[in-house]
């Protein structure tokens, strides 16, 4: 009967939000990305992510703190950049080239002052005033703006301006009250209206927008749909979404065309002996239990790792747990991939519903704390009147959810899944937490309800 709401033998700073819970303290540093081949092409950019060359370029700018990212390295051919650390595994977690394109640069130090790497269709930011939160640590880099300046400021052959002057799209960047007759039409048919910007998201373009966590990512909208392209588009903050006529919704390449702009240096990279992106790459990364633990674990003779879709699925990768059935789902995009039995929390320790991402990841952990008389979890201070205290040794392929000390996490202690069991966490089968554990990076959505 483990959670992680308890004393966790790491380094820790700062509350987690809840008596007795504690938040990580974690060393700042640089992924490790060396990488120089005498080759042609120049090299792919040390961790520093130097796309310059130059060594003081992140002198000013916060580096992805150790998170549990990957080191691995990769090589994208289509595109010829690498992708390791944050970066990878936030592109991973938002369905690779399939949601935001491939990676157009290397990593490099923005105008804005964030660490940060550019795709096709958007610039990933390392944010870390989000790192101690339950939301994304990476957003979308602010350059829609740029490009409605640009097309706002575009002087059309009659010699108006592309926005003003009788155009017919003026109206679609003019910001509206949520009084309006227009708004309230949207709205009323379910939409949503934005007030920070004074425009709505709805129909295709608002389920492209929720599914794909598009308050975390896109940002605000700041335009209404408009026709360009030849198709219907809607500018977001980081993105502009688009719709053609067969009704199929996608980003279009707003960072590859802005680069020369946005002073991003997009010149193809050497491969040197770096493997190219795949997913097997992440398989076999967690512990990987062996018969004997099975078997001590009494989880031998069960599939409890049940695949049931496409793994090369396109879209984002997200888990659902449902509290009420005990059952877990992951998925890329629309369809589900893998699902299994799991133990959530325990009364008076229940699992809390709601809406987390995977936030911090470690290959085995030691998780410790004290529970009062009546099973409430105190995590490492004992409470009044004593506790019990409990201990339990190399948890492996822990994946942290929430700042409460939720995790998803491999359990050799017990095979009663389809039960509650933990202290908070959902503990998961041994061979079920060590496919996740490859699968599941950081960024990866996890959604608790009952």
């Amino acid at each position: 009967m483990v959670g992680t709401r308890g004393r966790m033998r790491q380094r820790w700073i700062g509350s987690l939000g809840r008596p007795g819970a504690l938040a990580l303290v974690v060393a700042i540093a640089t992924l490790l990305l060396a990488l120089a081949p005498p080759l042609a092409l120049p090299t792919a950019a040390q961790d520093t992510g130097d796309n310059s060359n130059s060594d003081n370029q992140f002198a000013n700018v916060q580096l992805p703190d150790d998170w549990g990212q990957t080191d691995i390295q990769v090589y994208v051919p289509q595109t010829g950049h690498t992708l390791t650390g944050i970066m990878l595994d936030y592109w991973r977690a938002n369905g690779t080239a399939s949601v935001y394109g491939n990676p157009i640069s290397e990593p490099f130090a923005a105008a804005n002052g964030y660490y940060s790497q550019a795709f096709q269709d958007a610039v990933f930011q390392y944010r870390p005033e989000y790192a101690h939160t339950e939301q994304p640590m990476v957003r979308l880099m602010p350059i829609s703006q740029t490009a409605l300046t640009d097309r706002l400021d575009t002087f059309r052959p009659d010699g108006r301006r592309g926005g003003g002057g009788g155009d017919r799209d003026a109206a679609a960047w003019t910001a509206l009250p949520q009084s309006s007759p227009t708004v309230q039409q949207i709205v009323g048919a379910g939409g949503q209206y934005v007030a920070d910007t004074g425009h709505t998201i709805s129909g295709d373009f608002l389920k492209w927008y929720n599914f794909n966590e598009g308050s975390y990512y896109l940002g605000n909208p700041l335009s209404q749909p408009v026709a360009e392209r030849g198709m219907t588009v809607q500018y977001f903050d980081g993105a502009l979404l688009m719709e053609d006529a067969q009704g199929q919704m996608g980003l279009a390449p707003l960072a590859q065309e802005l680069a020369p702009e946005l002073g991003i240096d997009t010149k193809r990279v050497s491969q040197g002996d770096l493997p190219v992106y795949s997913e097997e790459l992440f398989q076999g990364i967690g512990i990987q239990p062996t018969e004997d633990d099975l078997a001590n674990a009494g989880q031998d003779g069960v599939n409890y790792l049940q695949i049931i879709g496409d793994l090369n699925a396109p879209g984002r990768k997200w888990v659902e747990v449902s509290l009420s059935k005990q059952q877990l789902w992951a998925y890329q995009g629309n369809t589900a991939v893998m699902t299994t039995l799991v133990s959530t929390g325990l009364d008076p320790n229940p699992t809390a519903p709601g809406d987390y991402h995977v936030y911090w990841k470690l290959n085995m952990q030691t998780m410790e704390g004290y529970t009062d008389s009546s099973g409430v979890n105190w995590g490492d201070t004992e409470p009044p009147g004593g506790g019990y205290y409990w201990i339990v040794p190399n948890i492996p392929n822990v994946m942290y959810f929430s700042l409460t000390g939720d995790a998803l996490h491999g359990t050799y202690w017990h095979h009663n899944f389809g039960n509650p069991m933990s202290h908070g966490c959902v503990n998961l089968p041994l061979q079920v937490a060590a496919w996740m554990y490859g699968w599941a990076p950081l960024g990866t959505e996890v959604w608790v309800h009952q």
